[in-house]
């Protein structure tokens, strides 16, 4: 099977749907669930012609979910027409839905990429680019994890620590702005913290309420983004920064300490200070160390870098990157930063345009560009 294949025909098979009438999102998600059959099928079957091939199976995929929306529909006015029931009981089975689907018979990986797509509502795009993977290998997980729980009985929910992880991801989806999701997230995170009486639950609350409470100051005037250093600090929401903070301090007053505590704790320093200058860095170097000591996560080894070039200097900043892999999303980007800060304008220039070149999205685009041209600027005599 050739991924790389897949992945070149997409947007062909994409622009073929839309020019037949599909609407852009509906034809994604149409080549997404084709992709799943291909990867089922092609390696015992290829086709001849793999382009006609996905594009017959895009397209029958997306007359099948407009016939199911305009049913939908149909059932919706048919109720709406009815007169008003009486009073019952509100229930949300979407927490349950979490669980169900992070099943015991699943991977952990495979329960979060299942969950994100069947209930977060995520295309397998987004979800390939969260885990970092090509989409057609998330594509292939996910079509897996469908096959594994077929006809398994679901009347055993899943692990906590996986449901908590996928609403991690789907809070981060909708803070980053390509789904609005951050608020659901954070609902369900509440109910979730009622019902289970964990410190790490409580801990994931309190993060996403001290990230949500800066999400106003996070863009500037057209979605350009506004790094934290530059944010408008009299924007961020302070009624969520305490409620977060009194969440984050009741959970480690419990010591048992996790990593969204540990996350908890950064975002709470940040919060705290009144200007970027006041940041103590010192001590969320502190935290980094706890939180690379409870996940191994190379991410939050580059994070680290830069908390210890804030606290330390650019040069102590770049002697910590020695540890973390040149491959990771953003590594360029943080490099250029430290080598601008020591001074080395020149290489901090080609680094910003490195990582533009690797951007994941456009407001990322647009500012490592910005940031790559105001570095030039700055060698011009």
């Amino acid at each position: 099977m050739n991924e790389a294949l897949l992945r070149e025909l997409v947007p062909a098979v994409i622009g073929v749907l839309v020019r037949r009438g599909a609407d852009f999102a509906s034809a994604e998600d149409a080549v997404q669930e084709a992709l799943i059959r291909a990867l089922d099928t092609w390696p015992d079957d290829p086709p001849r012609d793999p382009k006609a091939w996905l594009v017959a199976a895009a397209w029958r995929k997306f007359l099948d979910a407009a016939r199911a929306e305009a049913s939908r529909r149909g059932r919706e006015l048919a109720v709406h027409a009815e007169a008003p029931a009486g009073p019952a009981p509100a229930a949300d089975d979407t927490l349950r839905l979490y669980f169900l689907c992070a099943h015991p018979t699943l991977p952990p990986a495979s329960a979060v990429a299942l969950t994100l797509r069947a209930v977060g509502g995520l295309t397998t795009r987004q979800i390939a680019a969260a885990h970092l993977v090509p989409e057609a290998t998330m594509a292939q997980r996910i079509s897996r994890a469908k096959r594994r729980i077929a006809g398994q009985p679901l009347d055993r929910p899943g692990d906590l620590g996986t449901v908590l992880r996928v609403l991690y991801l789907v809070f981060n989806e909708g803070y980053g702005g390509d789904v609005d999701l951050a608020a659901e997230a954070i609902r369900l995170t509440r109910q979730l913290a009622r019902l289970a009486d964990e410190p790490e639950v409580a801990g994931l609350l309190a993060l996403m309420l001290l990230h949500h409470a800066r999400r106003a100051s996070r863009t500037g005037p057209g979605g350009r983004l506004v790094p934290l250093g530059e944010q408008d600090r009299s924007r961020w929401d302070t009624g969520l920064i305490t409620e977060g903070v009194a969440i984050l301090q009741a959970a480690l007053a419990r010591d048992r300490l996790g990593e969204y505590q540990a996350q908890a704790a950064i975002a709470a320093l940040h919060a705290d200070a009144r200007t970027a200058a006041e940041t103590d860095w010192v001590q969320i170097v502190e935290w980094y160390d706890e939180l690379l000591l409870l996940t191994g996560s190379p991410v939050v080894g580059l994070n680290r870098a830069v908390a210890v070039g804030e606290a330390d200097g650019p040069q102590a900043g770049l002697a910590a990157l020695a540890d973390v892999s040149p491959d990771l999303p953003r590594y360029a980007a943080v490099t250029a930063y430290l080598h601008e800060r020591a001074g080395n304008l020149e290489r901090a220039a080609e680094l910003y345009a490195e990582a533009a070149r690797a951007a994941a999205s456009i407001p990322e685009l647009n500012h490592l560009t910005r940031e790559a041209a105001r570095v030039r600027q700055m060698l011009r005599p």
